[in-house]
């Protein structure tokens, strides 16, 4: 069973910066196509970005990256130019071998969410 712990939210004002990080418990975990998914209160989750294949959603092109460090078994999502829309639980999921995906059923294992707030 592969954990993953979501980590680097918090409140920020609009036009600033975060790093998302999602830490998973194995230590094979570059062997995962790992996702960012978010969900605002009253929205239905969306796709945000997932790397092994890499995407992004529409609406975070050029303004979040997601990487990985295979070594430190952790998938980073750097948030730039945030807006108030962008407020929501992100949640990061996983799957073994993988090809990426923007479905959410595309994964097997997700974190618990953590909470970003953008101020206007």
């Amino acid at each position: 069973q592969v954990q993953l712990v979501e980590s680097g939210g918090g409140l920020v004002q609009a036009g600033g910066s975060l790093r998302l990080s999602c830490a998973a418990s194995v230590r094979t975990f570059s062997s995962y196509a790992v996702g960012w998914f978010r969900q605002a209160p009253g929205k239905e989750r969306e796709f945000v970005a997932a790397i092994s294949w890499t995407g992004y959603a529409v609406s975070v092109e050029g303004r979040f990256t997601i990487s990985r460090d295979n070594a430190k078994n952790t998938v980073y999502l750097q948030m730039y130019n945030l807006n108030p829309e962008d407020t929501a639980v992100y949640y990061c999921a996983a799957s073994y071998r993988g090809g990426g995906s923007r479905r959410g059923d595309a994964y097997n294992y997700w974190g618990q969410g953590i909470q970003v707030t953008v101020s206007s």
